[in-house]
C-alpha cells in the first residue's frame, strides 16, 4: 500500500506556493517527526497514522509564537511577499489544546509584520462541535473545512475517521458558520481493498452540492491528488471530471476554485 510520502518541519515551515493559496508561511502544530490525526485518509500526503507514530510533544504556544514572530521578522526584512498565514502540517491542526490561543497569536503577529496577509486553517472539521474551537475558526480568514461527500461509506473507506464521526452532525455544525466557511474537496477515483471509489460520479456529487446549499460556503475549493499517496491505487480525478463538477456548482451561484 505504502508510497513516500512526507512530513512538514514544527512548528514553522515554508513559504511554499500553496495551488490554493498563494504563498504560504506554514504553522504545523504538531511534532516534525510524525503525525497526529483524527482522520487517517488513504490520500494523505503525510503518510497513514499507523506508520507515522510520534511520541514527541507538541509545540507549545510559546514555541509557535517565537519561532513564527522569527520567520516574519526574516520576511519583512528581506522585502519577501507573502499572501497567507497557514495552519496545516502534520495532521489535523485543531488537535492542540491551545489552538485558539494560538490563532490569537498569529492574528497580532499578522497585523503587526504583513497586515495584508490572510491567515487559513486547513482543517478535516472534526473538532468543530466544541465552542472554543469552533470560534476560533471564525476568526480566521479563511476557514477552509473539508467535506469530500456526504456519503457515510465513502467517508468510512477512504477518510477513516478515527472515532465516531456523523456527517449529518458535521454539516449542521457547518451551517453555523453562516456563511464564513470555505469547503475544501478531495475529487479522486481507483480502488481501495478490490473496491472501486470515485467521488467524480453524480452518485456523489448531487447529495453533495444539495448539500453546500444548506451550508452556503464562501467558496468551494475542489482539487485532487498531487503528490504520492500512501495507497498506490488511488488517481487523480481528470481536468475534465474537475471542470464538470465546478461548472455545476457555479450554475447554482457558488465562487469556485479548482486544483488540477
Amino acid at each position: 500500500m505504502t508510497s513516500a510520502t512526507s512530513l512538514h518541519a514544527s512548528p514553522i515551515f515554508g513559504p511554499v506556493h500553496s495551488r490554493r493559496l498563494g504563498l504560504s508561511l506554514g504553522i504545523n502544530l504538531l511534532p516534525g517527526d510524525g503525525k497526529r490525526c483524527t482522520f487517517d485518509c488513504l490520500y494523505c500526503e503525510c503518510g497513514l497514522n499507523s506508520e507515522r507514530k510520534t511520541t514527541s510533544p507538541l509545540p507549545s504556544r510559546q514555541d509557535v509564537r517565537i519561532a513564527l514572530e522569527k520567520e516574519l521578522t526574516d520576511l519583512s526584512e528581506n522585502g519577501r511577499k507573502l499572501d497567507v498565514i497557514t495552519f496545516a502540517g502534520n495532521g489535523e491542526p485543531t488537535l492542540h489544546p491551545d489552538f485558539p490561543l494560538i490563532v490569537d497569536d498569529v492574528i497580532t503577529l499578522r497585523n503587526r509584520y504583513f497586515p495584508k496577509a490572510r491567515i487559513s486553517v486547513l482543517s478535516n472539521a472534526t473538532q468543530i462541535l466544541r465552542p472554543k474551537v469552533f470560534e476560533a475558526l471564525k476568526r480566521a480568514d479563511n476557514n477552509i473545512l473539508k467535506l469530500d461527500t456526504t456519503d457515510p461509506e465513502f467517508i468510512k473507506l477512504v477518510c477513516r475517521p478515527a472515532a465516531n464521526y456523523s456527517v449529518e452532525t458535521i454539516v449542521d455544525r457547518l451551517c453555523e458558520f453562516k456563511g464564513h466557511v470555505v469547503i475544501q474537496t478531495m475529487f479522486l477515483k481507483g480502488t481501495v481493498g478490490g473496491r472501486h471509489v470515485d467521488n467524480t460520479t453524480t452518485h456523489y456529487v448531487a447529495p453533495w452540492i444539495e448539500t453546500l446549499r444548506k451550508i452556503n460556503p464562501e467558496m468551494i475549493m475542489i482539487y485532487t491528488i498531487d503528490r504520492p499517496t500512501p495507497e498506490t491505487t488511488l488517481k487523480k480525478a481528470t481536468p475534465a471530471e474537475l471542470d464538470s463538477i465546478a461548472s455545476k456548482l457555479k450554475e447554482c451561484g457558488f465562487k469556485v476554485s479548482v486544483s488540477y
